[in-house]
C-alpha cells in the first residue's frame, strides 16, 4: 500500500468558504464527523466523534492541532494512544492545504506518517485502505457542500 494517504479535489468556491468548512465545528460536521471539538489555536487537543457518517462503527478520534495559515493550511495528528503527547512516530499527521484557483479552490488532503508507527504491516495497509476510501468519499462530500453553501 502506498503511503502516504492523499487525495485532491477543485471545489467550485472560494478559499475562505472552504477554509471555514474544514476548520469550524458546525461546518464539519455538515461534511465529515458527527461531532466535532475543534479549535485553532497550536496544541489544541481536540476530538471528531464519528457515530454513524463513515464509520461502521462508533468512534472518538483524539485530534491535536499541529498547525495553521488561515486561507492556506490546517493540520493536525491523530492516530496516538490517549496520554501520549503526538509526533513522529507515533501518530498520523492530516494536513489540509488550500490553492486558490480560477473558479474554486483546489484542496489536497495528506495524511502521513503511517509508516512509522509502531503497528503490524497488516494494521498499517488496513489503515491506509480504509483511509483512503474515507477521504473520497468525505472530500467529495465536501465539495458539494462548500460548493452549495456560497453566497448566492
Amino acid at each position: 500500500m502506498q503511503m502516504p494517504i492523499e487525495r485532491e479535489i477543485f471545489i467550485e468556491a472560494p478559499v475562505n468558504v472552504v477554509w471555514r468548512a474544514i476548520t469550524e465545528p458546525d461546518q464539519i460536521v455538515q461534511w465529515f464527523s458527527d461531532e466535532a471539538d475543534v479549535e485553532l489555536k497550536d496544541g489544541y487537543e481536540g476530538a471528531l466523534t464519528f457515530t454513524e457518517r463513515g464509520t461502521t462503527e462508533p468512534m472518538v478520534a483524539q485530534i491535536t492541532v499541529q498547525a495553521f495559515e488561515p486561507d492556506r493550511s490546517f493540520c493536525y495528528r491523530w492516530a496516538y494512544e490517549p496520554g501520549v503527547v503526538p509526533g513522529e512516530g507515533n501518530s498520523v499527521l492530516v494536513e489540509f492545504v488550500l490553492i486558490a484557483e480560477a473558479g474554486g479552490t483546489r484542496l489536497r488532503v495528506v495524511e502521513s506518517g503511517v509508516d512509522l508507527l509502531d503497528w503490524s504491516q497488516e494494521q498499517k495497509d488496513d489503515y491506509a485502505a480504509d483511509h483512503n476510501r474515507g477521504w473520497a468519499r468525505h472530500i467529495g462530500d465536501l465539495g458539494e457542500y462548500a460548493a452549495a453553501t456560497q453566497p448566492a
